[in-house]
């Protein structure tokens, strides 16, 4: 049997069966901790300083103490009131609990899934709460099932204060829960701490960074683990993102063995976890060891098994041989190498993949889901239509162009981009979890993925019609004041002819070409620097992207969209996730540019 292995911390690498996780030999004070000597891999993107000196108790106790009212009177009208689909708040659309378990208003009729039914009273341990899909995932299951148990919320902070500081600013007070704000006014606050238990710790620390006593109430208490922390970037150090990745969710399903009640395993993934694969790809699991490479005619079975033990000491060994400055560009080469040649496009999808493998070799009789959605986008009805938070994939094009600032992209014009709104996928998400809670074990499809290729593709060239029309008719403004007059978006299939476009362009814009034949010296060379910069700035994102803009691959999405077909009429309208319902143009120019320029923009440069 193969023993644990770590990258200054242990990624669990066990067989199926294996109960117990080997601790790390080598044990290294991180330098956001304040408990003792703690197994740890590198920072995993930490926020701030990670404690754990106090317990799950003390973190009660101050919800308790931020709970001003009595729970028995005070939410008694609040906590048995489900908000209607729309997110209107008038007495006539909020109804009891009641009356929705007997299908007055839900819909729980014998043919349905019975969403609500099997979600309420549960108890559930989220990562990655404070992400984007996080997020929208906890304003919608309190929103349509307010009989929810505890949701336990593993965030990275140095102590109690710093936890609930976070929960309070990044979920509780923010604009996406304004819904539930208006519906429970006063009781709001008592409501969202009645329910949301801050849990200080990480995914990338061993035991996931909990002390004992936090540990010993979550395993007695959760029905539900939900795995939605991540490293996205493309190119990250190899570490960071098998850390991430890889490790976390080894290390979650580690904690899940130990979990007395524990009817799921969610684990959102992504849809690109299938790497270079061509064609109609299907919803199905990897194994351990299973490549892209190896399925291709051009290694057949000479490509060597992938394994995940090996990734960690090659890593380990790049550690001990490379000097500090060295270190950080080798291990982000490094991870793309190792992607590429095993058949995936980059470092997060490859690491993703592996920890989908982890999972398949670790879960033993822990009943699984993985969620696998593709480009995840602003919202498309709920709370509200258009909200996100940061640049997601195409969004950095989609505001360069806007403002002026690239006028072509290397891209595919018959490819497709495959996106789909944050809410369908926290829909999708709730209706595989209640599918699979009720039947109590994994399922052979197991397996779904929430994407768009197949059922109802956005073209790329239809994308850039979308966007000339919209930034025509709304166009941004520039410092002075101006509309920016934006030119038909350029697509280019080579690198080489996309360079050439996005030189000319800055050469342009910068007044460079004018300026050109009066040699004006000081001026010029800076303007000559400033282009440059430009250009390479172009080509990189370019390059990271090359590999998504030309995907030959296309989601299959039948498993979901028997999922969809098992709902109640009721339960479509209120968990609705029919891709193929979405009308693009409407959805581009009316609900996702608008949203960008609001919550990612922030109103700079709003149109005139």
């Amino acid at each position: 049997m193969m023993g644990t292995m770590s990258l200054r911390s242990s990624i669990p690498i066990r067989q199926k069966n294996a109960a117990n996780l080997a601790p790390c030999d080598n044990k290294i004070i991180h330098p956001c901790l304040s408990k003792k000597n703690i197994n740890f891999l590198v920072n995993c993107h930490t926020e701030g300083n990670v404690g754990r000196n106090n317990g799950v108790s003390s973190i009660l106790t101050k919800r308790s103490a931020l709970v001003n009212v009595d729970p028995g009177t005070a939410l008694l009208d609040t906590e048995n009131l489900v908000l209607a689909p729309n997110g209107n708040v008038n007495g006539q659309d909020l109804v009891s609990y009641n009356d929705a378990q007997n299908g007055s208003v839900m819909g729980m009729n014998d043919d349905g899934i019975g969403i609500i039914n099997v979600l309420k009273g549960k108890a559930f341990f989220v990562t990655g709460a404070t992400g984007f899909l996080g997020k929208v995932f906890i304003e919608k299951i309190l929103r349509t099932v307010p009989d929810v148990g505890k949701i336990y919320l593993l965030i990275k902070a140095k102590d109690t204060d710093a936890a609930m500081e976070r929960l309070k600013n990044e979920i509780i007070n923010t604009e996406l829960f304004k819904s539930l704000q208006q519906a429970y006014g006063k009781s709001y606050q008592s409501f969202m701490l009645s329910k949301l238990v801050p849990v200080i710790g990480n995914v990338c620390e061993s035991n996931l960074g909990l002390d004992e006593e936090t540990a010993d109430v979550i395993a007695k208490d959760v029905d539900i683990i939900v795995n939605s922390a991540a490293n996205t970037t493309f190119d990250e150090r190899y570490d960071v993102a098998l850390d991430t990745n890889t490790g976390g969710p080894s290390r979650l399903m580690s904690f899940a063995k130990k979990c007395k009640k524990l009817n799921l395993f969610l684990q959102v993934s992504t849809a690109y976890v299938n790497g270079q694969r061509q064609g109609r790809i299907m919803e199905r699991p990897f194994n351990v060891g299973e490549t892209i490479a190896r399925e291709s005619l051009m290694y057949g079975n000479h490509m060597p098994k992938l394994n995940v033990e090996d990734e960690i000491k090659m890593v380990l060994e790049s550690k001990k041989s490379l000097g500090e400055n060295a270190l950080l560009q080798k291990l982000k080469e490094l991870g793309l190498e190792r992607a590429k040649l095993y058949g995936w496009q980059d470092t997060y999808v490859f690491t993703k993949a592996m920890g989908e493998m982890m999972i398949d070799k670790m879960r033993g009789d822990i009943p699984v889901v993985i969620i696998r959605p593709s480009v995840i986008e602003s919202t498309y009805k709920e709370p509200f239509p258009g909200w996100m938070e940061g640049n997601r994939m195409m969004d950095p094009i989609v505001l360069y162009y806007g403002k002026g600032q690239l006028s072509g992209f290397l891209v595919d014009p018959n490819g497709v981009l495959d996106v789909v709104p944050a809410d369908m996928v926290v829909n999708a998400t709730m209706a595989a979890m209640a599918k699979h809670m009720a039947n109590g074990k994994t399922e052979e499809n197991y397996i779904y993925h929430i994407a768009s290729s197949v059922v109802n593709p956005l073209v790329f060239k239809d994308l850039a019609g979308l966007l000339y029309e919209h930034f025509n008719s709304s166009p941004c403004l520039d410092l002075k004041g101006r509309p920016v007059h934006v030119p038909i978006m350029q697509l280019y299939r080579s690198m080489d002819e996309f360079s050439a476009h996005v030189w000319k362009d800055a050469m342009n814009r910068s007044g460079l070409t004018s300026l050109a034949s009066t040699n004006k010296g000081k001026l010029t060379h800076k303007l000559e620097n400033i282009c440059k910069k430009s250009v390479e700035q172009a080509k990189y994102l370019a390059n990271i992207y090359e590999p998504y803009t030309f995907y030959g691959g296309r989601f299959d999405n039948s498993n979901t969209q028997k999922l969809f077909a098992m709902m109640s009429e009721e339960e479509k309208k209120t968990f609705g996730f029919d891709v193929g319902k979405i009308d693009w143009r409407d959805y581009i120019s009316n609900v996702h540019i608008p949203g960008l320029r609001r919550h990612v923009m922030k109103g700079r440069g709003m149109c005139t």
